[in-house]
């Protein structure tokens, strides 16, 4: 076997491995891949989709570590290579280990462009105060938590990374500023019209825009982001900022060999470095005629050249260049651009049209009877069709306005037929026709299915409705709805209801056992063991044999990882009411064991952060208190306010039935978590009325229950569920709907997602009506469960596993959270 080293765990080095074992590659290299983050590949194109809350990490990955290992792929994670000798064909990386290959790829990608700003650095290597670059799932993650102690933001980069990063932030509940050294918007891609329009829509958004702006200087006060200021004497206060003035390719490594570099890594046409047979290079790092490449499509191009090139299974094959055409939302703005912007030669066609008004601008550059450019912004709804038309030069109608709207373009059918097999319909995953109408002809007719197996739709999802439409071409109208769609599960063929059934049918009180039993061939999930532990916890209680395994790290060790792979612990304050031996015994363990960060939450807890998970359990033991839910999906917390002890305006006491509410229900699984509230007066200073469930108390000593609430990344106020006449009222109804939630909803499906889907009507029918006749059974389950509740914190005593509280974090160093 020869040895391939892959420098770059990106999307690039990951897509030109994928190609090459499809080409049966795997079978001639060992492959070694060497990645400067601690994890698997990712898709950065969802970043801010991670931003915004719309995505959680975990749903961004591209390959889980499962599959380098399938792949016999030698994964090198948080491991940078800082010295390639490209005579002796050696690699050395900064944990001391040096590698000979035989080919070498080169897929290092691009770091964010910082410009030169005084006061931008706190020394040669680290950002000061508030400031942030949005490259890396680290700088999102730093982003996040930071955004929850700032105000007010401010992003440099009016471009595409930019604007989503604004409202990111603003989703967050910053307010959000984007200054533009540029006098438009997005300006590689649209013109000034086009930009101005975009703008109107971004200000419509309530996010400030400041074009024609030179940053120059990056403001401190007291060692905190204060402001920044601009050349033109002008400056914003702000205190935090984020910089996305765009991307430059990372090239030292190849300059330290001395490969040819310009703009980035020079290559011939078989993505070879000009200088070096053995070396390829890929992606954002790659420079080919001229042209550095930062959207997707080019660069899985690429990485099929590469590949055929590589295996030899078209030593023939070649790269000449990429068209490119983009779909994107923009700050929630639908933006479309391919090719030229605008007429370049006496003779081309231009059709323009404009309403600023609605936000809409639409433009289409014709050339010797076929597409060259186009430009959509507000309304992309003949994207498919002009994109169809740029890749594969498509007969355009006589009327040029049809071509701007449904007034003679071709049905949708006739569109896709005339599609090239080569026409890429996937731009983020570089999918094309022909595998999309081989999925289908492959026996797989279900949209889902076709998307699963090619990953097509899977990045940004703006091609979905295209992928459909070639599915439903190809399935000659026939297709499939993908059943896994109604799983439970991804491992197990079963919806929720028939999976419960089957389980308690079988007695089945282990995952080992659900896979076993009802998995095709027995076959473990590992995506699908959380899921099935919460729900075979939620079904037996006391009965359930939990297996450590099906356990993520958090449930694990009853704590919440952090970034640097220390954990947060929170004891448990029931209703947010503590007392000063807490206090005290909080203060004592957190000077003992250095822990360097106090803060409260937003549920009324206090948070001990950066505990080493060595020392967890006699953390637990030297608070002598039990453990507040602050991790795993499970019951959380109940906020409350005074109540009627203390406060003026309460009508009930909010606090006392808080209390109760927690300690009853405290520790129960749950398909999501659920955050609760008891607020003692309309007032609602406890929030109530956004929380998964949520009591306030009205005149009359009455209480109102509202279900479904949401103040997060989604805001939703809660529906009325009822409005009774006492505490225990409120205790019973609680449990019920709790309950329900907990044997109906979908695994990470949260209250307020659930709720409307069942509607407020029928939740109301089976929990105070008991229309299906299940209010009783309801009831007992919830007995069942509150009465295994077990004080987790009770495994730092004895361990359930050896290992279980052995450090094995984290993976290579990282910044520790100072002190405060």
């Amino acid at each position: 076997m020869r040895r391939l080293v892959v420098v770059g765990n990106g999307m690039a080095g990951i897509r030109a491995i994928e190609e090459i074992l499809a080409r049966g590659g795997g079978e001639t290299y060992d492959v070694t891949v060497f990645g400067d983050e601690p994890y698997g590949n990712y898709n950065r194109i969802l970043l801010s989709n991670v931003l915004a809350g719309s995505d959680d990490p975990a749903e961004i990955y591209l390959n889980a570590l499962d599959w380098y290992a399938d792949n016999r792929i030698d994964l090198r994670a948080g491991v940078r290579v800082v010295r390639i000798d490209a005579f002796a064909r050696v690699v050395h990386a900064d944990d001391g280990t040096s590698m000979r290959y035989d080919k070498l790829i080169l897929a290092t990608g691009s770091r964010s462009f910082f410009p030169p700003m005084t006061g931008l650095w706190a020394d040669d290597k680290t950002l000061a105060d508030g400031v942030f670059g949005f490259r890396t799932l680290d700088d999102t993650a730093s982003m996040i938590t930071e955004a929850a102690t700032r105000r007010k933001a401010v992003v440099i980069g009016g471009g595409l990374l930019g604007l989503e990063a604004a409202r990111g932030l603003q989703n967050r509940g910053l307010t959000v500023d984007v200054v533009h050294a540029g006098p438009t918007l997005m300006n590689a891609q649209l013109d000034d019209l086009a930009g101005a329009i975009l703008r109107r829509s971004v200000e419509g958004l309530g996010i400030g825009v400041h074009t024609g702006k030179r940053t120059t200087e990056v403001m401190m006060s007291d060692g905190r982001l204060s402001g920044i200021a601009f050349s033109d004497g002008g400056h914003i206060d702000c205190d935090m900022l984020v910089i996305a003035a765009g991307i430059r390719p990372n090239v030292g490594l190849a300059q330290r060999a001395g490969l040819t570099v310009e703009r980035a890594i020079v290559t011939d046409d078989h993505m070879r470095s000009v200088d070096d047979d053995d070396i390829y290079v890929v992606g954002e790092c790659a420079q080919h005629r001229g042209q550095v490449y930062g959207l997707v499509a080019p660069l899985w191009e690429q990485a099929k050249v590469l590949a055929d090139h590589l295996t030899g299974a078209d030593p023939h094959s070649a790269y000449h260049g990429s068209r490119i055409a983009t779909k994107l939302k923009v700050a929630g703005v639908d933006v479309a651009s391919m090719g030229i912007k605008a007429p370049e030669l006496d003779d081309d066609e231009f059709v323009q049209y404009s309403e600023p008004r609605h936000g809409v601008y639409k433009t289409i550059v014709i050339r010797d009877g076929k597409l060259v450019g186009a430009t959509l912004v507000g309304d992309t709804s003949k994207v498919s069709f002009l994109t169809q038309a740029f890749d594969s030069g498509l007969p355009l109608p006589e009327e040029r306005v049809s071509l701007m709207f449904d007034i003679g373009t071709p049905e949708v059918a006739v569109g896709v037929a005339e599609l090239s097999d080569d026409a890429q319909v996937c731009n983020c995953n570089g999918v094309d026709k022909a595998a999309l109408v081989g999925c289908v002809r492959s026996g797989t007719t279900s949209v889902a299915g076709v998307m699963a197996k090619t990953k097509a739709g899977k990045g940004c999802g703006s091609c979905k409705e295209l992928v459909g439409q070639i599915v439903e071409w190809a399935a000659g109208g026939a297709v499939t709805e993908d059943p896994s769609a109604s799983w439970y599960v991804p491992g197990v063929p079963y919806d929720k209801p028939t999976l419960m059934h089957h389980i308690r049918e079988l007695a089945l009180h282990s995952v080992s056992s659900v896979f076993a039993a009802l998995a095709p061939d027995g076959a473990e999930d590992a995506n699908s063991k959380m899921a099935l532990a919460s729900l075979l916890e939620t079904m037996w209680a006391d009965e359930f044999v939990d297996e450590r395994d099906a356990r993520y790290i958090n449930d694990r060790v009853h704590a919440n990882i952090q970034r640097d792979g220390t954990f947060s612990v929170v004891p448990q304050m029931k209703g947010g009411v503590t007392s000063s031996w807490q206090l005290r015994r909080i203060a004592d363990v957190a000077d003992k064991y250095a822990i360097p960060m106090i803060k409260l939450t937003g549920g009324q807890r206090i948070d001990l952060l950066g505990v080493r998970k060595e020392d967890l359990p006699a953390v637990w033991g030297d608070l002598g208190m039990p453990s507040g839910y602050a991790y795993g999906k499970s019951f959380r917390t109940v906020k409350t306010c005074v109540g009627s002890d203390f406060c003026r305006y309460g009508v009930g006491d909010s606090t006392a039935l808080g209390i109760a509410i927690e300690e009853r229900y405290q520790g129960l699984s749950s398909p999501a978590k659920m955050k609760l509230a008891v607020t003692g007066c309309p007032r609602n200073c406890a929030e109530a009325l956004c929380k998964d469930l949520g009591v306030v108390a009205v005149d009359g000593g009455r209480w109102e229950i509202y279900v479904g609430g949401a103040a997060g990344a989604h805001i939703r106020k809660g529906d009325l569920l009822a409005t009774v006449d006492s505490a225990d009222e409120v205790m019973t109804l609680t449990g019920r709907f709790l309950q329900y939630y907990r044997e109906d909803a979908n695994w990470l499906e949260r209250t307020y997602k659930w709720v409307p889907r069942l509607g407020i009507e029928k939740i109301r029918a089976v929990v105070l009506d008991d229309a299906e006749g299940i209010a009783d059974r309801l009831d007992a389950n919830m007995a069942k469960s509150v009465a295994a509740y077990r004080d987790p914190w009770l495994d730092g005593r004895e361990p359930v596993t050896e290992g279980q509280f052995r450090t094995s974090l984290p993976l290579l160093p990282l910044p520790r959270v100072p002190v405060r």
